[in-house]
């Protein structure tokens, strides 16, 4: 399989967006894997996955719980999406039917807008395909299974933007990364970074504390 290597945006959605993401738009137009992680997918490598970024129409993004008995990254706070199966049509397809399997929403109401580069987790063999989405229609979101997803949160983008509510995070492995602290939740690794990295990149970033540091 031959990874997507640049942002491209999905023409027909894009009239339909409202003015304020127009900055995300912007910045992910074009963008390679290089300018969001230094981990590039080579062919035949890695588990095919998807996410949903999804922008909500409170100027929100839906992020999830994971429940704290789930294998793959328990408890961690994550965007909603999972493995690409041979029935989806496309990682898009595969990131609306987990977001609705994990979640509930109905995929009537979001409309892709931009899939971001391949990255590859390295950890876990991930090669995840981020999808952006524009919720214009909102649905009732709850946790799905109870063995997958703890709790399922629209987490204010000006919560993310607070100063106050950043840090960035030391794993006994290393790693390093930007993160963030908001409804009770610690949003970091694959998720944190690039929600840190889109706001930086669509110029919605502030200086805050790069010295705050919290270990996990």
């Amino acid at each position: 399989m031959n990874w997507l290597t640049q942002g491209t945006l999905i023409p027909d959605s894009l009239d339909s967006l409202p003015e304020w993401l127009n900055p995300v738009v912007t910045a992910v137009d074009g963008l390679e894997a290089k300018d969001l992680t230094q981990f590039i997918p080579t062919v035949g490598e890695g588990v095919h996955s998807a996410v949903l970024v999804l922008f909500g129409d409170q100027r929100d993004i839906l992020i999830i719980e994971r429940a704290t008995n789930n294998r793959s990254h328990s408890g961690q706070s994550a965007f909603p999406g999972g493995r690409v199966e041979v029935s989806d049509q496309s990682a898009i397809a595969a990131a609306l039917r987990e977001a609705n399997e994990e979640t509930g929403l109905d995929p009537l109401g979001v409309t892709p807008f931009a899939q971001l580069p391949d990255l590859w987790i390295p950890v876990s063999n991930y090669v995840v395909s981020p999808v952006l989405g524009w919720w214009h229609e909102s649905s009732a979101i709850s946790p799905r299974d109870a063995q997958e997803v703890a709790s399922v949160h629209r987490i204010p983008i000006a919560d993310f933007i607070n100063p106050d509510n950043r840090v960035r995070i030391r794993h006994p492995s290393g790693y390093m990364g930007d993160a963030f602290e908001v409804n009770d939740l610690l949003v970091w690794g694959f998720t944190g970074g690039l929600i840190s990295t889109l706001f930086e990149l669509s110029g919605w970033s502030v200086p805050w504390d790069r010295d705050r540091i919290v270990a996990v």
